[in-house]
């Protein structure tokens, strides 16, 4: 079972975590504060930049394509690479369905 280096952008905490395991549950089982909510790919809380890696996501339902390549649902990604994850930023579709819920408030 391979593990790899995972390191978050301005904590300087970094775990290892195993191919088989998600970011979320490992940085749970290391005592980090990682934000989550549903815990199955929808809600976008566990959100994550890509920096430097590679991850395996194909349950990661709230992300489209281009966006699974550049941010990590932790809950569901699985690392395929070391890593450099900037936590809490959140994928342009985030701020468009905001946008879109506003408007709807509006009307």
């Amino acid at each position: 079972m391979t593990e790899y280096t995972v390191e978050f952008v301005g904590t300087g905490e970094t775990i290892q975590v195993s191919e088989k395991r998600t970011i979320l549950q490992a940085c749970l089982d290391a005592g980090i504060a990682q934000e989550y909510s549903c815990r199955v790919g929808m809600c976008l809380a566990c959100s994550a930049e890509i920096i430097e890696g590679e991850v395996t996501q194909p349950a990661a339902r709230a992300l489209t394509d281009a966006e699974a390549e550049t941010y990590a649902l932790t809950c569901m990604a699985r690392p395929q690479s070391d890593l450099v994850l900037d936590r809490g930023q959140y994928p342009p579709s985030i701020d468009d369905a905001a946008t879109d819920a506003a408007a709807a408030a509006d009307d």
